[in-house]
């Protein structure tokens, strides 16, 4: 079990103390920069960033759409035995809440979308003396909703029961009662088609710092962030770019699978920002895939995803971007410029290095969790870079220089292919000046 500590809330539940708590977390993230000689005092007082209020004044609830317990048949594999609401079509799920691979853990859990909902599940497996069992049995608890941001809140409830289903097997009474206390009435019901509707109509990258960071709950014991900056190291800045460019990637790793479902969280906040000038089309985080999922794969512009099937690889269609545990590949010619790790990215690497060593050190109030200092970063990075191009765009001769790209934290020749891709994405009205190397300035 989590540390009452690791429980807490990526930011904070009430929208004034949020405001509040971004409102800090950027100044002393910006004072940082400073102090390093990062960014100009001037360049961070000119950002003009808002949030998006939309999103920011709707309270979302914790109910459910649905519970369901799902075991493993030696003669029929993995089935649903049993669900709440009974009418509910859950065909499927099975392989969503019991992963290919799971059967080699004694425990894991795992973040998924089924149709319209997300889910989250946590199976485990215990050794019994039964022939018919095969001498194990692998139960998995778990539950759907409209949205993941508060599935969090149930993971101890789903741990537990999944230990009681596989001590006591059929027992459902707790389950039930669960499903009478968090089922969907009329009213939650009205606030998932307002939820839905407000989520359509946001902008997708200005609403991770606050739908996307609102509670998602890290349960790695590592922390979700710090693990994913030491597992990906200078590479975050790759996958960061392929965030801003709302390409499709999918992980591959292994089981266990939570962590890596965790990596496409963590990879859905690289590209956070609150500039409402640019929206578009949000890059889905689809959690855990299986190959059910192809068709819906395939209809998809941008997504997130994982998986524990190798099968994937062979299908270059369905992704733009493939991620094999730290090695990251592509099939797409313009993309594969974008591998390469320049000066910028690793001077942007040991700046966040830094930061996070201060704020570690950092023993005043002002000092900020992880999660916060991460999501503080890319968010102030992201506006720089639109705020930048977004200003250039109203000059008049609309020209963009390898000093803008600097001060943006970009390489000029390293960058070039991913701000040109870019700018043409979002259809921003720039320029960029092609300096000669022979002949510098």
């Amino acid at each position: 079990m989590m540390a009452g500590e690791e429980r807490r809330p990526l930011l904070f539940d009430d929208n004034s103390a949020e405001d509040d708590a971004y409102s800090n977390s950027r100044k002393v993230v910006n004072q940082l920069y400073r102090n390093q000689g990062g960014y100009s005092n001037e360049y961070i007082s000119g950002i003009n960033v808002s949030a998006s209020s939309s999103v920011a004044d709707f309270v979302e609830s914790d109910n459910i759409i649905a519970i369901f317990v799902v075991c493993f048949d030696t003669k029929a594999g993995n089935i649903v035995e049993w669900s709440a609401p009974a009418d509910m079509k859950l065909e499927g799920i099975e392989f969503k809440a019991m992963p290919s691979g799971a059967h080699t853990l004694v425990k894991d859990f795992v973040y998924f979308k089924f149709n319209a909902y997300y889910g989250l599940a946590c199976y485990e497996t215990m050794a019994v003396d039964n022939v018919e069992e095969r001498g194990a049995r692998m139960k998995s608890v778990g539950i759907l909703a409209a949205s993941y941001t508060l599935l969090y809140r149930h993971m101890h409830f789903l741990e537990k029961q999944v230990k009681m289903q596989l001590n006591n097997p059929g027992n459902y009474e707790q389950l039930q009662l669960f499903w009478e206390d968090k089922k969907l009435t009329l009213e939650s019901t009205d606030s998932v088609t307002n939820l839905k509707q407000l989520m359509r109509n946001s902008s997708p990258l200005v609403r991770p710092a606050r739908e996307l960071l609102s509670e998602f709950r890290i349960t790695h014991p590592a922390g979700c962030f710090s693990q994913f900056l030491q597992f990906f190291g200078e590479r975050i800045f790759t996958l960061w770019k392929f965030m801003l460019l709302r390409k499709r990637l999918l992980f591959f790793s292994p089981p266990p699978i939570g962590v890596v479902c965790y990596r496409v969280y963590c990879c859905c906040c690289l590209g956070s920002h609150r500039l409402p000038q640019f929206l578009g089309t949000e890059p889905k985080p689809h959690f855990f895939v299986n190959i059910n999922d192809i068709d819906t794969l395939e209809a998809e512009a941008c997504y997130i995803a994982c998986t524990t099937e190798k099968i994937f690889e062979t299908k270059p269609q369905l992704y733009d971007v493939y991620v094999d545990n730290q090695n990251l590949k592509t099939d797409v010619p313009v993309l594969k410029d974008l591998l390469k790790i320049n000066s910028a990215d690793r001077d942007k690497f040991v700046k966040m290095t830094d930061l996070r060593t201060s704020q570690l050190y950092a023993h005043s109030n002002d000092a900020l969790s992880e999660e916060q200092l991460f999501v503080t970063y890319f968010t102030e990075l992201n506006n720089r870079l639109f705020q930048t191009l977004f200003d250039i765009s109203f000059t008049q001769d609309k020209q963009l220089s390898n000093e803008h790209m600097k001060s943006m934290g970009l390489d000029p020749q390293g960058d070039r292919t991913f701000l040109m891709e870019l700018v043409e994405m979002h259809g921003i009205d720039v320029v960029l000046m092609v300096d000669n190397p022979c002949c510098p300035k």
